[in-house]
């Protein structure tokens, strides 16, 4: 509920200012979202049929999702970020710990910049594979877990430096920029090897793998695919 709160007060700056200043071709904030339609056309790749989003935010992915031929439906937990997503795509308010879909009724997951800001990733990845078709694809583009966190100063992009605390999972508000998303809402931090293994954990299969940002990284970015062919306990319903 912190967290909802915490968006919901940021969301009219989120849309108006971080975003709108990128639009004006301000300086990048960290995990620009703007910047990463190349490799989630490269990642997510064209096709046809729901294209679930995991914390739509404002619905910014929206259009970049429809150009490969997709079909945009969008989830959130925060009311603030949802009231600008109205008209960018079909939006439900939902935990992405419980996903309103029924099991193996989407062709497509994906879930962009927002790892950070689930403290259960784990949890969510479980969702993501439950609501996916067998072979259905999952694109999951974060920020960079061993360049990016309360451990890295980033002031001087050609020399980022890396302090104590990349190894510990914790939930942090530190920040090199006040410019960005951290220092207002707050971030959740895994390292690199935990993060893979929640993928494995949750029975998603690594297809591909990208970063983005130079020149150390910025991004992480992931293809996975859901081989599992049996359903879960829980009947949901979809999302309409």
């Amino acid at each position: 509920m912190a967290l909802r709160a915490a968006y919901d007060e940021i969301a009219d700056w989120y849309e108006e200012e971080f975003l709108g200043g990128q639009r004006a071709g301000a300086a990048k904030a960290d995990g620009n979202p703007l910047s990463l339609g190349h490799v989630l056309h490269d990642l997510l790749g064209a096709g046809s049929g729901a294209c679930l989003e995991i914390g739509c935010g404002t619905g910014v992915h929206a259009a970049g999702v429809r150009e490969l031929g997709w079909t945009p439906v969008g989830v959130d937990l925060s009311a603030g970020m949802l009231r600008h997503a109205r008209g960018r795509l079909p939006i439900a308010l939902a935990d992405a710990e419980r996903l309103p879909v029924r099991d193996g009724s989407v062709p497509a997951v994906i879930a962009i910049m927002v790892h950070t800001d689930m403290p259960d990733y784990p949890t969510v990845l479980r969702e993501v594979a439950r609501v996916l078709r067998p072979g259905g694809v999952f694109v999951h583009i974060g920020v960079h877990p061993c360049f990016c966190g309360g451990f890295a100063d980033r002031l001087n992009p050609n020399a980022v430096v890396i302090h104590p605390g990349y190894l510990d999972s914790n939930w942090t508000k530190a920040s090199w920029t006040d410019g960005g998303v951290r220092d207002k809402v707050g971030a959740a931090h895994q390292p690199l090897p935990e993060l893979m293994h929640a993928f494995l954990a949750a029975g998603l299969t690594f297809e591909r793998f990208a970063e983005v940002g130079e020149p150390t990284p910025i991004v992480l970015a992931v293809q996975a695919r859901s081989m599992n062919t049996g359903l879960g306990d829980t009947p949901r319903h979809t999302l309409g």
